[in-house]
């Protein structure tokens, strides 16, 4: 009789989705951070993306080629079908990429922008899946706290972006802020 716990999917997937939860989470602060620490208030965006690519090669190339060397995997054998569309998943991804980047180049607050990014790619994804592949059943059985969700990840996003904390302003170039020594009254 065959172990049930082996044909039962284990947690692991929720900790890799949760990775991901994290992972993106902060990619949009940290990228916007990147883009404002190149000091270079035309080009900065694009020095970041740069190493954004540079992060991707490391991240995408050799380390799948590496655990791909370690399982023994015939690298000869990979079908075009598969080729073409993980070529094209990764399109979607740098355009991403590059399209926040120029959000917050267009002054989009990583806040803001990303809250966007993060509520519209759900409503996107479940559309795009559903087109490519189709439910049982058909669209009719589907269940509607399914499509309350999007709906709700939609007013969430706009929510975020309607109701988000103001920032602090920066401060005006040649002005000064005194700040006072630890102990002393001023």
């Amino acid at each position: 009789m065959p172990n049930q716990d082996a044909q039962q999917p284990g947690m692991a997937w929720l900790a890799f989705a949760m990775l991901t939860v994290f992972t993106w989470g902060v990619y949009g602060v940290m990228l916007h951070t990147g883009q404002q620490n190149m000091a270079d208030p035309v080009n900065g965006r694009y020095k970041a993306f740069l190493f954004v690519g540079i992060a991707y090669f490391l991240t995408a190339v050799l380390a799948p080629l590496a655990m791909l060397l370690f399982n023994k995997a015939d690298l000869t054998s990979m079908p075009a079908a598969g080729m073409k569309w993980s070529l094209v998943a990764g399109i979607m991804g740098a355009i991403g990429a590059f399209g926040t980047l120029l959000a917050f180049g267009a002054k989009g607050s990583p806040a803001v922008v990303m809250a966007i990014v993060f509520a519209g790619a759900p409503i996107v994804n479940a559309t795009v899946a559903m087109a490519m592949h189709p439910p049982a059943g058909g669209i009719g059985a589907i269940k509607w706290p399914f499509f309350l969700g999007l709906l709700l990840a939609a007013v969430g996003g706009c929510l975020v972006t309607f109701f988000r904390p103001a920032a602090v302003p920066a401060p005006k170039p040649g002005s000064h802020t005194a700040i006072a020594s630890p102990g002393r009254h001023t």
